[in-house]
Protein backbone atom coordinates (compact mmCIF):
# COMPACT_ATOMS: atom_id res chain seq x y z
CA UNK A 1 0.00 0.00 0.00
CA UNK A 2 1.59 3.48 -1.43
CA UNK A 3 -0.46 5.60 1.30
CA UNK A 4 0.80 9.18 0.91
CA UNK A 5 3.13 9.75 3.99
CA UNK A 6 4.14 6.15 4.77
CA UNK A 7 7.65 5.77 6.27
CA UNK A 8 8.68 4.08 3.16
CA UNK A 9 7.48 6.30 0.84
CA UNK A 10 9.12 9.31 2.71
CA UNK A 11 12.57 6.85 2.74
CA UNK A 12 12.65 7.02 -0.72
CA UNK A 13 11.48 10.59 -1.23
CA UNK A 14 14.30 11.71 1.13
CA UNK A 15 16.45 9.17 -1.05
CA UNK A 16 15.45 11.30 -4.00
CA UNK A 17 16.20 14.49 -2.72
CA UNK A 18 19.69 13.99 -1.15
CA UNK A 19 20.76 12.28 -4.40
CA UNK A 20 19.34 15.38 -6.68
CA UNK A 21 20.88 18.15 -4.44
CA UNK A 22 24.11 16.23 -4.77
CA UNK A 23 24.03 16.35 -8.14
CA UNK A 24 22.97 20.20 -7.85
CA UNK A 25 26.55 20.30 -7.11
CA UNK A 26 27.92 19.57 -10.12
CA UNK A 27 25.31 19.98 -12.73
CA UNK A 28 22.72 22.07 -13.83
CA UNK A 29 18.78 21.15 -13.52
CA UNK A 30 18.77 20.19 -16.95
CA UNK A 31 21.90 18.27 -16.91
CA UNK A 32 19.74 15.85 -14.71
CA UNK A 33 18.10 13.14 -15.45
CA UNK A 34 15.44 10.38 -13.69
CA UNK A 35 17.71 7.74 -14.58
CA UNK A 36 20.65 9.91 -12.57
CA UNK A 37 18.49 9.41 -9.73
CA UNK A 38 17.43 6.50 -9.52
CA UNK A 39 20.84 4.69 -10.48
CA UNK A 40 22.56 6.80 -7.48
CA UNK A 41 19.55 5.84 -5.31
CA UNK A 42 18.62 2.53 -6.36
CA UNK A 43 15.30 2.79 -6.44
CA UNK A 44 13.06 1.83 -9.46
CA UNK A 45 11.85 4.19 -12.03
CA UNK A 46 8.31 4.02 -10.69
CA UNK A 47 9.36 5.26 -7.65
CA UNK A 48 10.17 8.51 -8.79
CA UNK A 49 7.03 8.84 -10.67
CA UNK A 50 5.10 7.82 -7.86
CA UNK A 51 6.04 10.51 -5.97
CA UNK A 52 7.26 13.57 -8.96
CA UNK A 53 5.70 14.14 -12.03
CA UNK A 54 9.58 15.11 -13.87
CA UNK A 55 12.56 16.58 -12.49
CA UNK A 56 10.71 19.87 -12.56
CA UNK A 57 8.26 18.89 -9.82
CA UNK A 58 11.02 17.60 -7.75
CA UNK A 59 12.94 20.59 -8.27
CA UNK A 60 9.94 22.55 -7.08
CA UNK A 61 9.10 20.04 -4.15
CA UNK A 62 12.92 20.15 -3.23
CA UNK A 63 12.70 24.16 -2.89
CA UNK A 64 9.44 24.73 -1.25
CA UNK A 65 11.44 22.00 1.53
CA UNK A 66 14.00 24.37 1.35
CA UNK A 67 12.13 27.10 2.05
CA UNK A 68 9.77 25.70 4.65
CA UNK A 69 13.31 24.84 6.81
CA UNK A 70 14.65 28.95 6.02
CA UNK A 71 10.78 29.57 7.05
CA UNK A 72 11.12 27.39 11.00
CA UNK A 73 14.50 29.14 11.29
CA UNK A 74 12.71 32.44 12.34
CA UNK A 75 9.56 31.37 13.23
CA UNK A 76 9.60 32.61 16.44
CA UNK A 77 12.16 35.99 15.78
CA UNK A 78 10.47 39.15 17.17
CA UNK A 79 11.12 41.66 13.76
CA UNK A 80 9.62 44.55 15.60
CA UNK A 81 12.35 44.61 18.53
CA UNK A 82 14.93 42.35 17.61
CA UNK A 83 17.69 43.76 15.37
CA UNK A 84 19.96 40.52 15.55
CA UNK A 85 18.35 38.65 12.65
CA UNK A 86 20.56 39.22 10.06
CA UNK A 87 23.72 37.66 12.26
CA UNK A 88 21.28 34.82 12.73
CA UNK A 89 20.49 34.36 9.33
CA UNK A 90 23.53 34.76 8.17
CA UNK A 91 25.01 32.22 10.60
CA UNK A 92 22.76 29.86 9.45
CA UNK A 93 23.93 30.39 5.72
CA UNK A 94 27.49 29.69 6.51
CA UNK A 95 26.75 26.42 8.43
CA UNK A 96 24.45 25.55 5.47
CA UNK A 97 26.18 26.01 2.55
CA UNK A 98 25.23 23.82 0.40
CA UNK A 99 21.47 23.60 1.61
CA UNK A 100 21.55 27.61 0.47
CA UNK A 101 23.49 27.34 -3.13
CA UNK A 102 21.05 24.22 -3.89
CA UNK A 103 18.21 26.34 -3.04
CA UNK A 104 19.37 29.47 -5.53
CA UNK A 105 19.95 27.11 -7.75
CA UNK A 106 16.59 26.26 -7.83
CA UNK A 107 14.76 29.49 -7.83
CA UNK A 108 14.95 29.34 -11.79
CA UNK A 109 12.12 31.67 -12.19
CA UNK A 110 13.46 34.47 -9.66
CA UNK A 111 10.16 34.29 -8.09
CA UNK A 112 11.14 32.51 -4.99
CA UNK A 113 14.04 34.03 -3.09
CA UNK A 114 15.17 34.39 0.48
CA UNK A 115 13.12 37.18 2.54
CA UNK A 116 12.86 38.16 5.74
CA UNK A 117 11.39 41.56 5.53
CA UNK A 118 8.78 42.26 7.32
CA UNK A 119 6.34 45.22 6.18
CA UNK A 120 4.67 45.44 10.16
CA UNK A 121 8.43 46.88 10.70
CA UNK A 122 8.21 49.24 7.58
CA UNK A 123 4.93 50.59 8.63
CA UNK A 124 6.14 51.08 11.96
CA UNK A 125 9.26 53.00 11.08
CA UNK A 126 6.45 54.67 8.78
CA UNK A 127 7.82 53.59 5.32
CA UNK A 128 5.06 53.48 3.70
CA UNK A 129 5.03 55.26 0.67
CA UNK A 130 6.04 52.73 -2.08
CA UNK A 131 6.53 50.04 -0.08
CA UNK A 132 5.83 47.74 -2.71
CA UNK A 133 9.29 49.00 -4.04
CA UNK A 134 11.01 49.19 -0.82
CA UNK A 135 10.00 45.50 -0.59
CA UNK A 136 11.30 44.26 -3.44
CA UNK A 137 14.86 46.66 -3.19
CA UNK A 138 15.45 44.80 -0.29
CA UNK A 139 14.54 41.36 -1.15
CA UNK A 140 16.63 41.37 -4.18
CA UNK A 141 19.14 43.27 -2.57
CA UNK A 142 19.72 40.85 0.26
CA UNK A 143 19.50 38.05 -2.15
CA UNK A 144 22.61 39.31 -4.45
CA UNK A 145 24.70 39.96 -1.42
CA UNK A 146 23.68 36.17 0.15
CA UNK A 147 24.45 34.86 -3.17
CA UNK A 148 28.28 37.19 -3.86
CA UNK A 149 29.06 35.76 -0.25
CA UNK A 150 28.30 32.08 -1.57
CA UNK A 151 29.61 32.39 -4.78
CA UNK A 152 33.09 33.71 -2.68
CA UNK A 153 33.08 30.21 -0.18
CA UNK A 154 31.53 32.63 3.07
CA UNK A 155 34.73 34.10 3.47
CA UNK A 156 33.68 37.48 5.70
CA UNK A 157 32.25 36.12 9.11
CA UNK A 158 28.81 36.42 9.79
CA UNK A 159 28.68 39.04 11.58
CA UNK A 160 31.22 40.99 8.95
CA UNK A 161 28.30 40.13 7.00
CA UNK A 162 25.22 41.42 8.91
CA UNK A 163 27.46 44.93 9.56
CA UNK A 164 27.25 44.90 5.68
CA UNK A 165 23.94 44.45 5.75
CA UNK A 166 23.25 46.65 7.95
CA UNK A 167 25.38 49.32 6.52
CA UNK A 168 23.56 49.39 2.97
CA UNK A 169 20.41 49.23 5.53
CA UNK A 170 21.25 52.51 7.34
CA UNK A 171 20.56 50.72 10.77
CA UNK A 172 16.78 50.33 10.09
Amino acid sequence: MNVKNNKRRRQSQEKIEQAFIELLQTREMKEITVSDLIKMTQLNRSTFYANYIDIFDLADKTREKLEKDFSSLFADYDYLHERSGALKMFRHIRENQIFYQTYFKLCYDDKHLISIYDARRAEQEHIDRNIKYHIEFFRNGLNAIIKLWLAGGCQETPEEMAEVLKAEYRGR
